[in-house]
């Protein structure tokens, strides 16, 4: 009995251990070092793949040129409008579905027929629909980032224990009051989630719509160095865009963090 509880112990240890965040830095340095010396070596063209040395260099001359001041400018605006446009009416849509029986019915069947829907597919249609200026990027943006906030919500408040809520009545709290001390509460965890999701989703479908119906932003950029094979200046655009991801998803686990004490 002794040893079996010695092994169930040795192999929660193992779950269980955490590590300096030193280690994930370290790491990185390590991956770019090696990409750096693959490069000086010649064993990859630098057409392919240029050194990091020479992508830093890349940007820094975009950055002095103005170039991607005005790219990320663009880009800022459509995704931040997007996000904020899609995550409102995802929180909304998600929490009526899930304390509303009927708009259960009606909603949640509409919600996942359409969620399979590629939604970059609906770009030329958003465009006859609404031009081809930033309205019709940040409308397939809001769309993108609508249905995991929506799906999680919904998810995060049908997971909340049906005896909190019942203890709430009890003490005759309205509707209202019930949503703020025991649904969302409870509900947060999951919304973050989707949040985070979602925060991937408004990336990838913003260079998507940028490089289909933008002269400027990011994902314009990437594509007209692209398409003149000057990679360095390319893949200075895609270290961009993971900058922005890396401080998105940084800035959702603040305000986790924040919102949800309990859980840290």
């Amino acid at each position: 009995m002794a040893k079996h509880e010695y092994t169930v112990r040795n192999r929660m240890t193992h779950w269980q251990k955490s590590y300096p965040h030193w280690v994930s830095v370290v790491s990185i340095i390590c991956v770019v070092i090696l990409w750096e010396l693959i490069c000086r070596a010649g064993v990859v063209s630098s057409l392919f793949l240029p050194a990091p040395s020479r992508i830093v260099a890349a940007l820094l001359t975009l950055i002095a040129d103005g170039e991607i001041g005005v790219s990320l400018a663009a880009s800022m605006y459509r995704i931040l409008a997007g996000f904020a446009v899609g995550s409102l009416i995802g929180l909304a849509v998600g929490l009526v579905t899930g304390t509303s029986a009927l708009a259960d019915k009606i909603g949640s069947p509409i919600v996942n027929a359409l969620y399979p829907i590629p939604k970059i597919a609906l770009l030329p249609l958003f465009i006859l629909w609404l031009g081809i200026g930033e309205l019709s990027k940040v409308t397939i943006i809001a769309l993108g980032v609508f249905f995991p906030v929506a799906m999680n919500t919904y998810s995060g408040v049908k997971n909340v224990d049906a005896l909190l809520i019942k203890v709430a009545v009890s003490f005759n709290a309205g509707w209202w009051k019930t949503m703020k001390s025991v649904v969302l509460p409870n509900a947060l965890p999951m919304i973050f989630a989707g949040l985070r999701l979602a925060a991937g989703t408004s990336l990838l479908l913003l260079v998507a719509a940028e490089m289909i119906a933008a002269q400027v932003g990011i994902g314009a950029l990437i594509l007209h160095y692209g398409d003149l094979m000057i990679t360095d200046r390319l893949m200075a655009g895609v270290i961009v865009l993971s900058l922005l991801g890396l401080i998105f998803n940084l800035l959702l686990q603040w305000l986790e963090k924040k919102a949800v004490p309990w859980k840290n």
